[in-house]
């Protein structure tokens, strides 16, 4: 296992397996299958936007030189969607917002700014506040044919979505969706339904990591399995699914037990493994290996590690593997209302919660187990080591 700086030990871990993760292939894509994924090609400009000059507003299309003060002829209109008028001297031409603007007109005076008269029209405005190019869209003034639109690594919301359709993909090349596996480990677990036992706990990890993964569209979930505490049942789990996944989060069996598997079973596969407890609270016993390129997570058991460690540290590596650029998501800082002076020796992730009034508030909470608080979290902050307040310290959303 690699030494890692003690300076930002949790950026330094994401970044050392980032480098050993091949990210996936890329696939053609009807745009109209497209919503969620991530371009595996720059989107270029195929034409100049806008392709021909165009009126930003609804009115008149004139020439400077024809404004002597009296009302001149409507020669025609000019919708969106026609080809451009010709404007004869002497004259303007209705337009409407989007339309084609005449190749002889200088401005377009908008519609307010007039007086309409029965075929004719009366510019209501000082002379000398108008000028060539006024409410005019210039041809390429958005972009010009063959400038970057979107970079590769660009997962499509919905206004790049519009940016695929503005410039004529009908199909566009994107990174193939990110197979992921969750196995979670433990003879302690009951499935939902399932009779549970004094001495057993339900699974709630499956469900809360299968819930997250399945709302990032470019994530492919394969299935969660229940894995007993067994060296060879975890070897086997992990050597049999990573065959069709490119990521097996693991949740249980890292820590320092008799019964915790996954590291050794890892290494007997020949896994290498990044990085194995990190200065962090929850989540300090997580391991990141890879294997012939694919992510091997294993998270801790406690339920709230679990949420935390996923989104800190196996949400960047998921993007790795999914060509996203960059992997690490820009964070917002905020302050919290009601703050304590606690600090710790390591970087401490509490569980936080807007009010009514978009306060944020930090939760109590009884440890890495306990549940009630995490869903009642709608986050949780990032208070780094030897440090206490109300911040701004950044912060992470569950949603």
């Amino acid at each position: 296992m690699d030494q890692l700086p003690q300076i930002d030990a949790v950026t330094s871990a994401i970044g050392k397996l980032a480098e050993r993760l091949h990210s996936v292939g890329a696939e053609s894509c009807s745009t109209e299958q497209a919503y969620g994924r991530v371009l595996s090609e720059p989107l270029l400009a195929d034409r100049d936007s806008p392709a021909i000059d165009v009126s930003a507003m609804d009115g008149y299309a004139i020439r400077l030189s024809d404004l002597k003060g009296e009302a001149l002829p409507v020669a025609a209109i000019a919708a969106a969607g026609s080809a451009p008028k010709s404007l004869p001297h002497g004259a303007a031409i209705q337009i409407f917002t989007g339309a084609a603007v005449p190749p002889e007109a200088d401005c377009v005076i908008r519609r307010e700014d007039t007086i309409e008269l029965p075929g004719q029209v009366k510019i209501e405005i000082l002379i000398e506040s108008l000028y060539s190019g006024l409410n005019i869209r210039r041809r390429g003034e958005n972009s010009k044919a063959g400038d970057l639109v979107l970079p590769q690594g660009t997962i499509l919301n919905a206004p790049s979505m519009g940016a695929v359709a503005t410039f004529g993909r009908a199909k566009v090349m994107v990174q193939r969706r990110v197979r992921v596996v969750v196995l979670n480990t433990g003879d302690e677990l009951a499935n939902i339904g399932e009779e549970v036992k004094p001495w057993q706990i339900r699974d709630s990890n499956g469900p809360l990591l299968e819930t997250w993964l399945r709302q990032m569209p470019w994530i492919d979930f394969v299935c969660r399995k229940h894995v007993g505490d067994t060296l060879e049942l975890v070897e086997s789990a992990i050597e049999t699914h990573l065959a069709n996944a490119d990521a097996i989060l693991l949740t249980g069996g890292v820590s320092m037990g008799d019964t915790d598997f996954v590291p050794e079973a890892i290494a007997r596969l020949g896994g290498q493994v990044a990085f194995h407890r990190l200065p962090i609270r929850p989540g300090r016993p997580v391991l990141g290996a890879s294997l012939h390129g694919k992510l091997l997570l294993g998270l801790p058991g406690n339920p709230v590690s679990v949420a935390v460690t996923s989104r800190v540290i196996g949400l960047p590596l998921l993007r790795k593997l999914a060509g996203i650029t960059p992997i690490e998501e820009p964070l917002k800082r905020c302050l919290l209302s009601e703050a304590d002076d606690k600090a710790l020796s390591l970087v401490w992730f509490r569980l936080v919660k807007i009010d009514h009034s978009s306060n944020v508030k930090l939760i109590g909470s009884q440890g890495s187990g306990d549940l009630v608080s995490l869903s009642l979290s709608d986050g949780f902050v990032e208070v780094p080591a030897g440090e206490g307040g109300n911040g701004p310290w950044p912060v992470r959303w569950w949603s």
